[in-house]
């Protein structure tokens, strides 16, 4: 990974490498934290860096915060903010990925959440494409089960459930996988190890409910807006396993996936093996639009003009 040379830590801006906790952090020995995952794009131009969906990506850093008792000293339009900030002192020249992270940063030896002191960071790393398939991605439906809303929040990033997803994806690749498809409790289709799915059956883009313990994907919520407005029928519902096997289309979606076709499950072959027409659309659309050409949403993007690095 590229990291760029500032992070934002215990309230201010210092060099990446300054960026530092002790080895007895209580998020560390316990996983009492939660994280967010942004992307900021080129512009078509070159003018900008466009931060996709700030807002509600901070809201959603701060609703995750509370779910585990994590206090921060800003509000959702406080921490956009630091975004910006950040942003202009890296001044970057190509796609980046933020990572915002809220942790329990006290060094008390007890894993509950009450009277531990809070820390937050927030750093930033060039980042082109996290699949690097084109053609399609190969997923297998895994053996271990997404974590429930009585167990662990799905909802929020939790950074202590994703021993949870690595589990799931280390499996995948050690048998030959791409990527998992994790079932929930009541055996019925949730995510992938890190990003949200989609299903397309007869020309309806179908996809978990949020309250099929998945994360609620901002992502996802662009990709049905995006349906709609390209009128393309929308349902969220249950999917069973074997639906994936009988789908006309199926995608990832997330941050870090963006829009990215599945290929096969389980060794068997999604459609005709290629991209669907739905989609191609939608990814079509969605990186038209994250790269500033489409108007009509430009009130997704938080537009950070390029400029040279303050430090230079």
């Amino acid at each position: 990974m590229s990291y760029l040379d500032y992070a934002y830590f215990d309230g201010k801006v210092v060099p990446f490498q300054d960026a530092k906790v002790s080895v007895a952090t209580h998020a560390l020995q316990y996983g009492t934290g939660v994280f967010g995952g942004i992307r900021g794009y080129l512009n078509h131009d070159g003018s900008s860096i466009n931060i996709f969906r700030l807002p509600e990506h901070c809201e959603r850093v701060i609703q995750s915060a509370g779910l585990v008792k994590i206090k921060l000293p800003f509000d959702a339009k406080g921490l956009a903010t630091i975004f910006v900030d950040l942003t202009k002192r890296n001044a970057p020249k190509g796609n980046v990925y933020f990572r915002p992270f809220a942790y329990k940063a006290g060094l008390d030896l007890t894993p509950k959440l009450t009277k531990v002191d809070d820390g937050f960071t927030l750093y930033m790393m060039a980042l082109e494409d996290y699949y690097s398939a084109e053609k399609g991605l190969s997923a297998m439906v895994s053996a271990w089960r997404r974590v429930n809303d009585n167990m662990i929040p799905a909802r929020g990033k939790v950074s202590g459930a994703y021993i949870n997803s690595s589990l799931a994806k280390d499996d995948a690749i050690a048998y030959g996988f791409d990527e998992a498809i994790m079932l929930n409790e009541q055996g019925k289709v949730g995510e992938g190890s890190a990003a949200n799915l989609m299903m397309v059956r007869k020309g309806v883009l179908i996809t978990p409910p949020i309250t099929a313990d998945i994360l609620e994907g901002i992502t996802r919520r662009t990709v049905f807006q995006l349906a709609t407005d390209l009128g393309i029928p929308t349902e969220q519902r249950m999917i069973d396993r074997t639906e994936l096997y009988i789908a006309d289309e199926l995608f990832f979606c997330g941050t870090g996936a963006q829009v990215t076709p599945i290929a096969s499950v389980d060794k068997r072959m999604v459609g005709d093996g290629k991209p669907g027409r739905v989609t191609q659309a939608i990814a079509e659309r969605f990186y038209d639009i994250v790269k500033g050409k489409v108007a009509d949403y430009s009130d997704w993007l938080t537009k950070v003009p390029v400029a040279v690095n303050a430090a230079d």
